[in-house]
Protein backbone atom coordinates (compact mmCIF):
# COMPACT_ATOMS: atom_id res chain seq x y z
CA UNK A 1 0.00 0.00 0.00
CA UNK A 2 1.28 3.48 -0.88
CA UNK A 3 2.19 5.69 2.08
CA UNK A 4 0.60 9.13 2.20
CA UNK A 5 1.21 12.30 4.15
CA UNK A 6 -0.62 15.66 4.12
CA UNK A 7 0.36 17.87 1.19
CA UNK A 8 1.40 21.29 2.51
CA UNK A 9 0.82 24.18 0.09
CA UNK A 10 2.24 27.52 1.27
CA UNK A 11 0.74 30.51 -0.54
CA UNK A 12 2.93 33.63 -0.62
CA UNK A 13 1.20 35.40 -3.50
CA UNK A 14 -2.42 35.32 -4.65
CA UNK A 15 -1.28 33.97 -8.03
CA UNK A 16 -0.36 30.71 -6.29
CA UNK A 17 -4.11 30.09 -6.00
CA UNK A 18 -4.01 28.55 -9.48
CA UNK A 19 -1.80 25.76 -8.12
CA UNK A 20 -3.72 23.04 -6.33
CA UNK A 21 -4.31 19.34 -6.32
CA UNK A 22 -4.19 16.35 -4.03
CA UNK A 23 -4.53 17.00 -0.33
CA UNK A 24 -2.16 14.13 0.39
CA UNK A 25 1.29 13.41 -0.93
CA UNK A 26 1.94 9.84 -2.08
CA UNK A 27 5.25 8.15 -1.40
CA UNK A 28 5.60 5.78 -4.34
CA UNK A 29 8.86 4.18 -3.24
CA UNK A 30 11.60 4.49 -0.63
CA UNK A 31 14.92 2.82 0.07
CA UNK A 32 17.54 4.94 -1.70
CA UNK A 33 20.57 6.77 -0.44
CA UNK A 34 19.88 9.78 -2.70
CA UNK A 35 17.25 9.84 -5.44
CA UNK A 36 17.67 12.01 -8.52
CA UNK A 37 16.93 12.42 -12.22
CA UNK A 38 13.16 11.73 -12.50
CA UNK A 39 11.86 11.38 -16.07
CA UNK A 40 8.39 10.26 -17.12
CA UNK A 41 8.44 8.32 -20.40
CA UNK A 42 4.98 8.67 -22.01
CA UNK A 43 5.37 5.86 -24.53
CA UNK A 44 5.93 3.32 -21.79
CA UNK A 45 3.96 4.98 -18.97
CA UNK A 46 6.83 4.70 -16.53
CA UNK A 47 9.09 6.90 -14.46
CA UNK A 48 12.87 6.55 -14.50
CA UNK A 49 14.90 7.75 -11.53
CA UNK A 50 18.34 7.20 -10.06
CA UNK A 51 19.70 6.14 -6.69
CA UNK A 52 23.09 7.70 -7.35
CA UNK A 53 25.28 6.47 -4.46
CA UNK A 54 24.02 2.90 -5.02
CA UNK A 55 24.74 3.34 -8.75
CA UNK A 56 21.42 2.11 -10.04
CA UNK A 57 18.54 3.31 -12.22
CA UNK A 58 15.03 2.29 -11.18
CA UNK A 59 11.75 2.20 -13.05
CA UNK A 60 8.31 2.84 -11.56
CA UNK A 61 5.48 1.38 -13.65
CA UNK A 62 2.38 3.58 -13.78
CA UNK A 63 0.11 0.68 -14.73
CA UNK A 64 0.69 -1.37 -11.57
CA UNK A 65 2.85 0.73 -9.25
CA UNK A 66 5.74 -1.73 -9.28
CA UNK A 67 9.37 -0.61 -8.99
CA UNK A 68 12.24 -2.54 -10.50
CA UNK A 69 15.96 -2.00 -11.05
CA UNK A 70 16.48 -1.15 -14.71
CA UNK A 71 20.26 -0.85 -14.70
CA UNK A 72 23.07 -1.43 -12.20
CA UNK A 73 25.84 -0.39 -12.38
CA UNK A 74 24.55 2.65 -14.21
CA UNK A 75 27.47 5.06 -14.48
CA UNK A 76 26.20 7.01 -11.46
CA UNK A 77 23.45 8.42 -13.67
CA UNK A 78 21.92 11.73 -12.63
CA UNK A 79 19.69 14.05 -14.69
CA UNK A 80 17.93 12.86 -17.82
CA UNK A 81 15.48 14.06 -20.44
CA UNK A 82 13.83 12.86 -23.62
CA UNK A 83 14.29 14.08 -27.20
CA UNK A 84 11.77 14.49 -30.01
CA UNK A 85 12.38 10.94 -31.20
CA UNK A 86 11.53 9.57 -27.74
CA UNK A 87 15.14 8.67 -26.91
CA UNK A 88 16.35 9.13 -23.35
CA UNK A 89 19.36 11.41 -22.84
CA UNK A 90 21.25 10.89 -19.57
CA UNK A 91 24.05 12.53 -17.61
CA UNK A 92 26.47 9.93 -16.21
CA UNK A 93 28.70 11.21 -13.43
CA UNK A 94 30.95 8.14 -13.33
CA UNK A 95 32.28 8.10 -16.90
CA UNK A 96 31.75 11.90 -16.99
CA UNK A 97 29.63 12.01 -20.11
CA UNK A 98 26.21 12.67 -21.65
CA UNK A 99 24.73 9.71 -23.50
CA UNK A 100 21.65 8.91 -25.56
CA UNK A 101 19.89 5.55 -25.44
CA UNK A 102 18.85 4.57 -28.96
CA UNK A 103 15.64 2.70 -29.80
CA UNK A 104 17.60 -0.54 -30.21
CA UNK A 105 19.07 -0.16 -26.71
CA UNK A 106 22.53 0.89 -27.83
CA UNK A 107 24.28 3.91 -26.34
CA UNK A 108 25.59 6.96 -28.20
CA UNK A 109 28.04 9.26 -26.43
CA UNK A 110 27.02 12.87 -27.10
CA UNK A 111 29.64 14.62 -24.98
CA UNK A 112 32.53 13.58 -22.77
CA UNK A 113 35.10 16.30 -23.46
CA UNK A 114 35.37 20.01 -24.10
CA UNK A 115 38.39 21.54 -25.75
CA UNK A 116 40.17 18.19 -25.48
CA UNK A 117 39.67 17.89 -21.71
CA UNK A 118 37.37 15.53 -19.83
CA UNK A 119 34.18 17.01 -18.43
CA UNK A 120 33.73 17.28 -14.65
CA UNK A 121 30.56 15.23 -14.10
CA UNK A 122 27.49 16.17 -16.18
CA UNK A 123 24.52 16.75 -13.90
CA UNK A 124 21.34 17.76 -15.71
CA UNK A 125 20.28 18.01 -19.34
CA UNK A 126 17.58 19.47 -21.61
CA UNK A 127 16.94 19.36 -25.35
CA UNK A 128 15.97 22.50 -27.27
CA UNK A 129 13.44 22.54 -30.12
CA UNK A 130 16.26 22.47 -32.70
CA UNK A 131 17.55 19.20 -31.25
CA UNK A 132 20.58 20.66 -29.46
CA UNK A 133 21.47 19.13 -26.10
CA UNK A 134 22.26 21.55 -23.25
CA UNK A 135 23.76 20.36 -19.98
CA UNK A 136 25.40 21.49 -16.73
CA UNK A 137 28.76 20.22 -15.50
CA UNK A 138 29.48 20.69 -11.77
CA UNK A 139 32.09 18.50 -10.02
CA UNK A 140 29.89 16.43 -7.68
CA UNK A 141 30.82 13.14 -9.31
CA UNK A 142 34.57 13.66 -8.98
CA UNK A 143 34.92 15.23 -5.52
CA UNK A 144 34.57 11.79 -3.89
CA UNK A 145 33.62 8.19 -4.63
CA UNK A 146 30.14 8.69 -3.13
CA UNK A 147 28.37 9.79 -6.34
CA UNK A 148 31.00 8.90 -8.91
CA UNK A 149 34.72 8.37 -9.05
CA UNK A 150 37.16 10.69 -7.32
CA UNK A 151 39.38 12.52 -9.80
CA UNK A 152 41.13 15.82 -10.39
CA UNK A 153 39.21 18.22 -12.61
CA UNK A 154 40.65 18.86 -16.05
CA UNK A 155 38.55 21.96 -16.71
CA UNK A 156 39.04 25.20 -14.80
CA UNK A 157 35.44 25.89 -13.87
CA UNK A 158 31.90 24.52 -14.00
CA UNK A 159 30.01 25.49 -17.11
CA UNK A 160 26.82 25.09 -19.12
CA UNK A 161 27.39 23.42 -22.49
CA UNK A 162 25.55 22.95 -25.77
CA UNK A 163 25.95 19.99 -28.14
CA UNK A 164 25.25 21.00 -31.73
CA UNK A 165 22.64 18.68 -33.31
CA UNK A 166 24.37 18.72 -36.67
CA UNK A 167 28.08 18.63 -35.98
CA UNK A 168 28.12 17.25 -32.44
CA UNK A 169 30.47 20.07 -31.41
CA UNK A 170 30.46 20.82 -27.67
CA UNK A 171 30.46 24.55 -26.83
CA UNK A 172 30.59 26.27 -23.44
CA UNK A 173 27.68 28.72 -23.44
CA UNK A 174 27.81 29.99 -19.83
CA UNK A 175 31.09 30.06 -17.89
CA UNK A 176 30.40 32.36 -14.92
CA UNK A 177 28.44 29.99 -12.68
CA UNK A 178 29.92 28.38 -9.57
CA UNK A 179 27.87 25.17 -9.33
CA UNK A 180 25.41 24.99 -12.26
CA UNK A 181 22.84 22.31 -11.60
CA UNK A 182 19.24 21.98 -12.81
CA UNK A 183 18.09 23.71 -15.97
CA UNK A 184 14.91 24.15 -18.02
CA UNK A 185 13.68 26.09 -21.02
CA UNK A 186 10.74 28.46 -20.87
CA UNK A 187 7.61 27.37 -22.72
CA UNK A 188 8.56 29.36 -25.84
CA UNK A 189 12.21 28.23 -25.67
CA UNK A 190 13.47 31.81 -25.51
CA UNK A 191 14.82 31.59 -21.96
CA UNK A 192 17.00 29.07 -20.20
CA UNK A 193 16.70 28.86 -16.43
CA UNK A 194 19.80 27.56 -14.62
CA UNK A 195 20.13 26.84 -10.91
CA UNK A 196 23.45 27.75 -9.28
CA UNK A 197 23.39 25.60 -6.17
CA UNK A 198 26.30 27.08 -4.23
CA UNK A 199 25.18 30.66 -4.83
CA UNK A 200 21.60 29.68 -3.93
CA UNK A 201 19.94 31.42 -6.81
CA UNK A 202 18.24 30.84 -10.14
CA UNK A 203 19.43 32.67 -13.23
CA UNK A 204 17.56 33.41 -16.46
CA UNK A 205 19.40 33.55 -19.78
CA UNK A 206 18.07 34.73 -23.12
CA UNK A 207 18.50 32.09 -25.82
CA UNK A 208 19.90 33.49 -29.06
CA UNK A 209 20.20 30.51 -31.40
CA UNK A 210 23.25 28.59 -30.22
CA UNK A 211 24.26 31.26 -27.69
CA UNK A 212 23.10 32.66 -24.37
CA UNK A 213 22.80 36.30 -23.37
CA UNK A 214 21.82 38.09 -20.18
CA UNK A 215 21.90 35.73 -17.24
CA UNK A 216 20.44 37.93 -14.54
CA UNK A 217 19.58 36.45 -11.16
CA UNK A 218 15.86 35.72 -11.31
CA UNK A 219 15.45 34.70 -7.68
CA UNK A 220 17.38 33.91 -4.51
CA UNK A 221 16.15 30.73 -2.84
CA UNK A 222 16.27 29.12 0.59
CA UNK A 223 18.39 26.00 0.37
CA UNK A 224 20.60 25.16 -2.59
CA UNK A 225 18.42 25.02 -5.74
CA UNK A 226 18.65 21.78 -7.68
CA UNK A 227 16.15 20.53 -10.28
CA UNK A 228 14.08 22.95 -12.40
CA UNK A 229 10.90 22.47 -14.46
CA UNK A 230 8.33 24.77 -16.10
CA UNK A 231 4.55 24.43 -16.36
CA UNK A 232 2.34 25.44 -19.28
CA UNK A 233 1.57 28.82 -17.68
CA UNK A 234 5.27 29.62 -17.59
CA UNK A 235 5.68 29.21 -13.85
CA UNK A 236 9.12 27.96 -12.84
CA UNK A 237 9.32 25.07 -10.36
CA UNK A 238 12.57 24.72 -8.42
CA UNK A 239 13.61 21.99 -5.98
CA UNK A 240 15.40 23.55 -3.01
CA UNK A 241 15.69 22.43 0.59
CA UNK A 242 12.59 20.55 1.72
CA UNK A 243 10.22 22.25 -0.72
CA UNK A 244 9.32 22.91 -4.31
CA UNK A 245 9.47 26.66 -4.93
CA UNK A 246 7.03 27.98 -7.54
CA UNK A 247 8.07 31.21 -9.24
CA UNK A 248 6.36 33.57 -11.63
CA UNK A 249 8.40 34.24 -14.79
CA UNK A 250 9.11 37.69 -13.30
CA UNK A 251 10.93 36.00 -10.40
CA UNK A 252 8.27 36.45 -7.72
CA UNK A 253 8.08 33.51 -5.34
CA UNK A 254 4.40 32.57 -5.51
CA UNK A 255 4.43 29.70 -3.05
CA UNK A 256 5.92 26.42 -1.94
CA UNK A 257 4.91 22.81 -1.68
CA UNK A 258 6.63 21.28 1.33
CA UNK A 259 7.92 17.71 1.48
CA UNK A 260 9.10 15.55 4.39
CA UNK A 261 12.60 15.10 2.95
CA UNK A 262 15.20 17.22 1.17
CA UNK A 263 14.12 17.59 -2.45
CA UNK A 264 16.52 16.98 -5.34
CA UNK A 265 14.45 17.12 -8.52
CA UNK A 266 11.01 16.95 -10.09
CA UNK A 267 9.23 15.89 -13.27
CA UNK A 268 5.74 16.33 -14.70
CA UNK A 269 4.16 13.20 -16.09
CA UNK A 270 1.05 11.12 -16.55
CA UNK A 271 -1.16 11.20 -19.66
CA UNK A 272 -1.94 14.91 -19.16
CA UNK A 273 1.41 15.96 -17.60
CA UNK A 274 -0.45 16.98 -14.45
CA UNK A 275 1.08 14.37 -12.19
CA UNK A 276 4.09 15.71 -10.36
CA UNK A 277 6.89 13.31 -9.45
CA UNK A 278 9.46 14.42 -6.89
CA UNK A 279 12.73 12.77 -5.96
CA UNK A 280 13.63 13.59 -2.35
CA UNK A 281 16.47 12.02 -0.39
CA UNK A 282 15.48 8.36 0.12
CA UNK A 283 12.14 8.42 -1.68
CA UNK A 284 9.99 9.26 -4.69
CA UNK A 285 6.77 11.22 -4.12
CA UNK A 286 3.78 12.10 -6.30
CA UNK A 287 0.95 14.63 -6.45
CA UNK A 288 -1.87 15.02 -8.97
CA UNK A 289 -2.13 18.77 -9.70
CA UNK A 290 -4.53 21.29 -11.22
CA UNK A 291 -1.72 22.56 -13.47
CA UNK A 292 0.14 20.87 -16.32
CA UNK A 293 3.83 20.61 -17.02
CA UNK A 294 5.26 22.03 -20.21
CA UNK A 295 6.47 19.57 -22.82
CA UNK A 296 10.18 18.84 -22.55
CA UNK A 297 10.67 19.21 -26.33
Amino acid sequence: MTDTTPAVYERLDDRFGAVGGDSRLERLWTGARWTEGPLYVPAGRYLLFSDIPNDRVLRWDETDGSVSVLDSPAGYANGRTIDRQGRVVTCQQGPRRVVRTEHDGSTTVLADRWDGRRLNSPNDVVVSPDGAVWFTDPPYGITSDYEGERADPEIDGCHVYRVDPGTGAVTAVATDLERPNGLAFSVDGRRLYVADTRRRHLRAFDVDGDRLAGGEVLADLDGGPDGVRVDTAGRVWVAAGEALHVLDPDGTLLGRIHLPETVSNLAFGGPKRNRLFVTASTSVYSLLLTVNGARLV
